[in-house]
């Protein structure tokens, strides 16, 4: 069935579940399945008090539906869980921008799929006052919508062979300082993009963060009624300038996004390593040499403070050289400059971890990255001999995956990456 509005004009997927109640013409027959039905708008605004949605059986969460279908029956469901208020004004809602919910990225499709949701609540949902997710809205104690979308097996892990997309959508009530409401769908991937977006493809480093994790935690391990996560809450605020920040590098506004990360190291929440990567890249853009070469030295510094730094040295199909283009590569030698100066300032150790994507044969991948890791280690101890008795090199292959796509593209250039975690001299790692 393809649905069309009062003037006969085609409606989106997301729409189609709120539409198909109460459109009875202007339609046009097709082989595709009917959406899933949805509260009536008049059904959300009359309710006395929130209504909790149903619990999906665990055969029916397993179902992985396409990709705005799946999004709008997991926005359908978290929405409709909020009635109108009783004083009958708009409830205050931002969108904290979606994100992988392993790696932190965001990508293609959570910009999409916050445009989506924001389409279908100020179409549908008119209990709601959206608005952008900036400093002077949080600090009126809004709702804030958080969701991840993420690569899983069969079981619903983040291991192996990905067959789906997990999405996961939770209202926080930064006036209550607890979840409201949670909606959860799994998407098919054909036709899904989900490739980073240019700040997070172009950021050199990545580790686990406090701040990321706590976002991530507040949507899926939370339920409603659940406290928000406290290093969520504690970060929101520098979390509303780094939003602001990326969007305006991605947008090629490179000074403002220096601005904005500058102005997110001045309070202490803001000292994360998605803002150290921000003012090392503007600079770059910028043309700004000498500062983004101090800039990528606060990263290593950053990284080995924390015992361990993944960096993203993009190597040749099969290869231990790097990628030829010189858009990725050419900064690569002041990258191994630097991380040998700062680790040879240290009195650790440090182990080069090779990894590799899951396509090929497993045993290959694990030679592959060990050979890699060695290129790696040669490199470092080339730049500063006294490190070669203090470097070791070992590859894990693809078992450490965090995408797990096996596309071999920049979705999943971060399984491919180095990392440099401290040890402690004779003894075992240090891990972070």
């Amino acid at each position: 069935m393809k649905l069309m509005d009062k003037n006969c004009r085609p409606v989106r997927a997301l729409t189609r579940a709120l539409l198909l109640a109460s459109l009875g013409g202007c339609t046009t027959t097709s082989d595709a399945p009917p959406a899933l039905p949805a509260p009536t708008v008049e059904a959300v605004v009359a309710a006395p008090a929130p209504v909790p949605a149903p619990v999906p059986a665990p055969a029916a969460a397993a179902v992985a539906r396409p990709f705005e279908e799946a999004l709008a029956h997991a926005a359908n469901m978290l929405f409709s869980q909020i009635g109108a208020s009783a004083n009958g004004q708009k409830q205050l809602l931002v969108i904290d921008p979606l994100i992988d919910g392993v790696s932190g990225m965001q990508s293609s499709a959570t910009r999409t799929m916050a445009s989506r949701i924001g389409e279908l609540v100020r179409g549908h949902y008119p209990q709601f006052d959206l608005q952008p997710f900036s400093a002077a809205n949080v600090r009126q104690s809004p709702k804030v919508l958080v969701g991840t979308f993420t690569p899983v097996n069969s079981e619903g892990h983040t291991s192996g062979a990905r067959e789906a997309y997990r999405i996961c959508l939770a209202l926080a009530d930064l006036k209550s300082g607890s979840v409201v409401a949670k909606g959860t769908a799994r998407a098919q991937m054909p036709g899904v993009d989900h490739s980073p977006t240019p700040y997070f493809q172009d950021s050199p480093a990545w580790m686990k963060e406090g701040t990321t994790e706590g976002y991530v935690n507040t949507c899926q391990t939370s339920k409603p009624g659940d406290a928000i996560q406290p290093v969520y809450l504690d970060s929101i605020l520098a979390g509303t300038l780094i939003s602001d920040a990326i969007a305006a590098y991605d947008a090629g506004r490179y000074a403002d996004a220096l601005d904005r990360y500058s102005s997110a190291l001045e309070l202490p929440t803001g000292h994360q390593l998605r803002v150290f990567n921000g003012v090392y890249l503007a600079n770059l853009k910028l043309g700004r040499q000498a500062a983004a070469k101090d800039a990528f030295s606060r990263i290593v510094s950053y990284g080995l403070a924390k015992n361990r730094l993944a960096v993203k040295f993009l190597f040749k199909p099969g290869s231990t050289a790097f990628v030829a283009d010189k858009q990725v590569s050419a900064h690569y030698p002041m990258w191994m400059k630097e991380i040998a100066r700062r680790a040879a300032q240290s009195k650790s150790c440090l182990e080069v971890v090779g990894h590799t994507s899951r396509s090929g044969a497993e045993p290959l991948n694990q030679r592959l990255s060990q050979l890699r890791a060695e290129y790696i280690r040669k490199r470092l101890a080339g730049e500063a001999p006294p490190l070669a008795k203090r470097i070791t090199a070992r590859g894990v292959g693809s078992r450490d995956n965090l995408v797990g796509t096996g596309k071999d593209d920049m979705s999943d250039a971060l399984d491919r990456r180095v990392v440099f975690q401290v040890t402690a001299c004779g003894g075992g790692t240090q891990y972070y």
